[in-house]
């Protein structure tokens, strides 16, 4: 049966354009020159910061895993953190993607944001990416005190990929009795591997992460093992109850938005909380792509919103 797909909001459609045809291909030999375009696209942290009040600083947690803290300049008392997770379908990208996002949410709430860098599949297929992801954290929550985070009210956050390592990252902690998260803010998080819900197939050839790019990042991850971790594909996960308080935002003009939907489902007939938002019209990751759209004006408010209430004292 044909799926039509929910069309974008103007604002969006008019930054995205026409489609301009097939996808790229994602191989080891389209990857490394994928990856440098990528790269290229984001400034550095301090290029960020420029002269605004924001320290940066860059650290490295067991294993060899890069971590950049970006702090209120002159803190010295412990704040509220946030624990990002970039996107890139699992295998693109770097932590530079969120730098800005990141320090504007430093100025805004105070709060320290420690940004990790994971390896990326293929080269690296699952647990590699979330495993990475977890020992961030608990080198986080055990350099607490110096870095002048309050163990207590620390989220960890993502978009895409980011989304779904911060989902899979929770779901450890709970079940490996690691840090206390406060909460998991989760922007149109890659959670299910399976590409079986309507919205998976609506956007194939269409947005900026059509079917063919999921497909392809999912099987970088997992490629075709019988059986898929839920820390891998946290929609596998048979047991969402004692979750922290979820956060999850995503478009309904999507490949994403049945899955990220049904997650919030979940958790709530668990009696878990979770504050679900689809945004008419909008594309995945449509913060970034039209950061002047209205969608995306009330999208960062609401986020901020539940950040204020969910870090409060």
């Amino acid at each position: 049966m044909p799926h039509t797909p929910v069309p974008f909001d103007p604002e969006i459609a008019a930054v995205l354009g026409p489609p301009d045809g097939t996808p790229p291909e994602y191989t080891a030999e389209t990857l490394p020159e994928l990856r440098r375009a990528m790269a290229s696209m984001f400034p550095t942290a301090a290029d960020v910061i420029g002269d605004r009040p924001v320290e940066v600083a860059e650290h490295t947690a067991g294993g060899g895993i890069a971590i950049t803290v970006l702090s209120p300049r002159g803190l010295d008392h412990p704040v509220p953190a946030l624990y990002n997770i970039h996107g890139g379908g699992m295998m693109l990208g770097n932590r530079d993607m969120d730098n800005q996002r990141l320090v504007d949410l430093v100025l805004e709430l105070g709060v320290v944001a420690v940004n990790v860098e994971y390896r990326l599949a293929p080269e690296h297929p699952h647990p590699a990416p979330v495993e990475d992801c977890y020992a961030g954290l608990v080198w986080t929550a055990a350099h607490a005190a110096e870095l002048n985070i309050d163990p207590a009210r620390i989220v960890v956050m993502g978009g895409s990929a980011g989304g779904g390592l911060s989902a899979g990252v929770a779901l450890l902690a709970r079940d490996r009795g690691g840090p206390a998260l406060a909460g998991q803010l989760l922007l149109c998080p890659m959670i299910d591997d399976t590409n079986t819900t309507v919205a998976s197939h609506q956007y194939r050839g269409l947005g900026p992460w059509p079917q063919e790019t999921n497909i392809a990042g999912w099987s970088a991850l997992v490629g075709d093992a019988a059986e898929v971790s839920p820390y891998a594909a946290p929609s596998r996960a048979a047991d969402l109850s004692n979750l922290p308080h979820a956060f999850i935002e995503v478009g309904s003009a999507e490949g994403f938005r049945d899955e990220d939907v049904e997650y919030a489902r979940r958790i709530w007939a668990t009696g878990g909380r979770a504050e679900l938002h689809v945004w008419s019209g909008g594309c995945h990751g449509f913060d970034i792509y039209a950061p002047a759209a209205e969608i995306t004006r009330a999208a960062l408010a609401a986020r901020l919103s539940w950040l204020r209430r969910v870090l409060a004292p």
